[in-house]
């Protein structure tokens, strides 16, 4: 069975960055599309980026030009970096490892942005 355990999440104030860990228990980030996700109360959980295993990357608009997904095979480690962060962007953050119909999750990570 592969783990995904994610990390990094908090409070930050308005402006602020975070970083995101998903440790991933088997060597597979580079050949499974690592996702984040987003889930707001009251909201369905929504794709944020992804990167499959030729390293192309994919943002849903709202967060263009201040996250960037990135991987570490070495590590089996993906990250979310999250800068100028919005209180739009609180939410329980979830990794997603997919290859085919194969599909892992995460427990998720809380982001709350606040002041």
């Amino acid at each position: 069975q592969v783990q995904l355990v994610e990390s990094g999440g908090g409070l930050v104030q308005p402006g602020g960055s975070l970083r995101l860990s998903c440790a991933v228990s088997r060597n597979i980030v580079s050949s499974y599309t690592m996702g984040w996700y987003r889930q707001a109360p009251g909201k369905q959980r929504e794709l944020v980026a992804a990167i499959t295993p030729s390293s192309a990357t994919t943002y849903t608009n709202s967060v263009k030009g201040r996250f960037a997904i990135s991987r570490d095979n070495a590590k089996d480690t993906v990250y979310l970096q999250m800068n100028s962060l919005k209180p739009e962007d609180t939410a329980v953050y979830y990794c997603k490892a997919s290859y085919y119909s194969v599909t892992y999750w995460g427990q998720g990570t809380q982001v709350t942005v606040s002041s």
